[in-house]
């Protein structure tokens, strides 16, 4: 028998997290939002290398091998890219 696990998140012991995390950002919101609105630009600003680091793990960048479906995907784009060099070429003999 295989046991599947849920996630953390939809556990009575989750939802009470999500439900304590909340009420803790609300009122720390409500009493520090002065100083908050302050710094939001660097906010803003700190969140571009932090996406960066963490959203692109799925790209595959600095692994060796590529797997089937990235070579798909690499050759579809190939393709595309020499398809829209002759039309450029086309577009400029005309």
């Amino acid at each position: 028998m295989s046991k599947q696990s849920s996630s953390f998140w939809l556990t009575p012991n989750g939802i009470a997290a999500m439900g304590l995390i909340a009420a803790v950002s609300y009122f720390l919101f409500m009493e520090h939002r002065q100083h908050l609105f302050q710094f939001l630009p660097f906010l803003i600003l700190l969140l571009c290398p932090l996406m960066h680091i963490f959203m692109h793990g799925g790209h595959g960048h600095g692994s060796g091998g590529r797997g089937g479906h990235d070579q798909a995907e690499h050759d579809a784009f190939q393709r595309g890219l020499e398809e829209g060099k002759k039309q450029a070429q086309n577009h400029n003999n005309h």
